[in-house]
């Protein structure tokens, strides 16, 4: 799928993404949307990379940029704003799971393009690279339970934090933070990293799950599309590359370009 998006102030994002890849179902989720938020066009681009199902994936693509646009307070103080949908959306998806036996979650790397301020919200390990002038610049880190800082904030809520093949939390789970999860909730928070970029100056801005992430570095991203123009034939060097390189996972790519005519 490949469409374009005109946000207002003259910039241009364009995107595509999604490839089961060798895994037998598709858990990775995108979402891009346009909406009118208190009189000013704003921008949403979300990548949500599912694991024990796509069900926590899905419910994001539906629900956070929607509850997002509609935060009384997400003009003013966007950040705030944030950070108090994104805990919003997992209680109200955690609430839901009630019911489910099984336990699901997802990760969630998400930009905000609000006039010249991009705003890139991350939890888990999928990831936001932006381009500029050939450089390859990371907008998110990812929360693996082997960071320090995040290792040390699952032990004081009680938790642990050992090797599995991976290093995982409980000896479970391979990220350390995340959207559902509810066994794991205390320890496993969907408190999103924010950082804010101006985009004058980047080219574009790639959102990936891991898929992509695991078998192509940050800088080789870059470099592989920052002369292809099209979206679609950008992000689809990016997922063949990929796969080629033997990425075992599904591969989402969302490939947003500014400045464009």
């Amino acid at each position: 799928m490949c469409s374009g998006l005109v946000p207002k102030g003259g910039h241009r994002a364009d995107h595509l993404l999604g490839f089961k890849g060798k895994r037998a179902s598709m858990e990775d989720f995108y979402e891009t949307r346009i909406s009118e938020v208190d009189g000013q066009m704003v921008a949403f681009f979300g990548v949500f990379d599912g694991h024990g199902g796509s069900r926590t994936a899905e419910y994001l693509k539906r629900h956070l940029f929607k509850n997002l646009s509609s935060h009384p307070d997400f003009i003013k103080d966007t950040k705030t704003a944030i950070i108090e949908v994104f805990r919003q959306t997992d209680a109200d998806y955690i609430n839901e799971e009630k019911g489910q036996k099984k336990d699901a979650g997802s990760t969630a790397s998400t930009a905000v393009l609000l006039g010249d301020r991009l705003l890139v919200a991350n939890v888990g390990d999928s990831r936001v690279v932006a381009s500029r002038a050939g450089s390859a610049i990371p907008l998110s880190i990812d929360h693996k339970p082997d960071r320090s800082d995040e290792r040390q904030r699952i032990e004081q809520a009680g938790g642990f934090v050992i090797w599995a093949g991976t290093w995982r939390v409980g000896g479970i789970l391979a990220v350390s933070r995340a959207f559902g999860d509810k066994l794991l909730k205390r320890y496993v928070v969907a408190d999103p990293e924010i950082k804010e970029e101006e985009i004058d100056g980047v080219d574009f801005i790639i959102i990936a799950s891991d898929g992509l992430w695991n078998v192509i570095s940050n800088e080789e991203a870059v470099a592989l599309v920052q002369h292809i123009q099209d979206a679609e034939a950008a992000s689809r060097k990016l997922i063949q590359e990929a796969y080629s390189r033997g990425s075992s996972d599904n591969i989402t790519c969302v490939i947003v370009r500014f400045g464009l005519s």
